[in-house]
């Protein structure tokens, strides 16, 4: 095997786990704001919270990025009545992103 090979396949096997933790992080972003609304709602039952999870999951696979996780979260605020505005759900969104970030990236050390 020649050395151009060795590093295409390292870089393919790169690319893999970037994108597995990419996959992981987003899905642990989610969760913890899927259960920081919960909060903010009023969601106290581990079977309801299990539940909204997974709304916020389905939700995700809207379309990319987490444009339609904060649609979700904002309407269900809303809904409940929850005085929290779109900007602060933006920026938790970007708490919970970094967060995630690090919790995976210590993971798979």
């Amino acid at each position: 095997m020649s050395s151009f090979e060795e590093r295409e396949r390292a870089e393919e096997a790169k690319f893999a786990f970037d994108a597995e933790l990419r996959f992981k992080a987003e899905a642990r972003r989610n969760k913890h704001l899927a259960y920081w609304a919960c909060d903010e709602i009023g969601i106290e039952s581990a079977n309801d919270r299990a539940n909204y999870l997974a709304e916020v999951i389905t939700a995700d696979l809207t379309e990319a990025g987490p444009e339609d996780v904060v649609v979700k979260i904002k309407a269900d605020f809303e809904a409940h009545s929850v005085q929290i505005d779109e900007a602060t759900i933006r920026t938790k969104v970007a708490e919970f992103d970094e967060l995630a970030k690090r919790e995976v990236i210590d993971e798979a050390k």
